[in-house]
């Protein structure tokens, strides 16, 4: 399927004709004089430089000067369907599934590098336990597409929804604690993924909110956030991850304690208004079991979707008028005889 991007270029075409009438209605016009004459430098042996090279340009050039408006009218043709943007359509189609629509939104503070889970003993973060526990649902969750926003300072997509899961893992895998900055803004966070959620079908539209504390920044309040979602038939389900109050944490090199809190009545609240749920994670463990029952939620069918994907043609015009513009510069004599009314 062939189309033009911008086919509204197409008013150029005719500009050449009309900026030509308009020069010849004010061409002023002084008795006893040609004005085809024109003033230049001529070179005191130029009978003799044109008999030594032997170009006989008078017929060549002569020839092209007649040629010279079609040249000129089909190089404007050529610049005006490049900046038309020829293109082709082609169809993709994609095919019907069952699955969710399934976004994540995760805390990607500051906070997140607080060492209070622990694994055979070991100390590690609440980043590297999101990132593995993640991981792994996101690689099992075939049939569904699944989106990635983090949120710190601000909120981000990191990634669009998608069937590619193994590209979303590996984007869960580089994301580091205050990655987007130090603070948590978790109504911009809901507020993004709501954006790209309420362009899916209705029904299969599922986020969950990953986050270790209190809204700390931001525009959109939390809650507020919560009731765009619900209006949009979002179903929000809530994590709070990690322990509150003194909790490890090392810093500048030195491990000290550090008091964080979770606020759990918002997270609820969220989860209420939106018909999710909420879950505190305090370990690996108790993570791991709250994707699971994530993973156990409805699926709706996917519609089939037709998406035309162009692929641009501009370089064809283009190309043309290059090679029109070399014809030019082989006879240079062309536009002067042109205008003189032929050899």
């Amino acid at each position: 399927m062939f189309s033009f991007a911008w086919p509204w270029f197409a008013v150029l075409l005719p500009l050449p004709l009309i900026l030509g009438a308009l020069k010849a209605r004010r061409r002023v016009r002084v008795k006893g004089v040609d004005d085809s004459l024109e003033t230049s430098l001529l070179h005191p042996n130029a009978i003799a430089l044109e008999k030594a090279y032997g170009v006989g340009m008078g017929s060549v050039s002569g020839t092209a000067g007649r040629f010279y408006p079609l040249f000129l009218m089909l190089l404007w043709t050529a610049l005006v369907l490049a900046m038309m943007r020829p293109q082709t359509l082609e169809l993709h189609a994609e095919s019907r599934t069952r699955g969710h629509d399934l976004l994540l939104a995760v805390d990607a503070s500051r906070s997140m590098a607080a060492l209070d889970f622990s694994v055979n003993g070991r100390e590690i973060s609440r980043m590297s336990v999101l990132k593995g526990v993640a991981g792994s649902f996101v690689e099992g969750r075939e049939g569904d597409r699944i989106g990635l926003v983090l949120f710190g300072d601000y909120a981000y997509i990191l990634s669009p929804f998608t069937h590619d899961v193994k590209a979303v893992r590996h984007l869960l895998s580089s994301m580091e604690p205050s990655i987007v900055g130090d603070a948590t803004a978790m109504g911009d966070g809901i507020g993004l993924g709501v954006k790209k959620l309420k362009e899916r079908p209705e029904g299969a539209r599922v986020m969950v909110l990953v986050t270790d504390g209190e809204s700390t920044a931001g525009l959109l309040p939390p809650l507020m956030a919560a009731r765009l979602a619900a209006s949009e038939g979002i179903r929000i389900y809530t994590i709070g991850v990690g322990s509150m109050g003194l909790v490890p944490f090392i810093e500048g090199g030195v491990r000290k304690q550090v008091e964080m809190e979770i606020d759990e009545d918002t997270l609820r609240q969220i989860a209420e208004l939106t018909g999710g749920a909420y879950f505190r994670a305090t370990d690996a463990q108790a993570l791991e079991e709250i994707y699971r029952r994530i993973d156990e939620l409805e699926q709706t069918e996917v519609e089939a979707r037709e998406v035309l994907i162009p692929q641009p043609l501009f370089y064809l015009p283009l190309a043309i008028a290059a090679v029109l513009l070399a014809v030019f510069g082989l006879f240079p004599q062309a536009r002067r005889r042109f205008r003189r009314g032929g050899a």
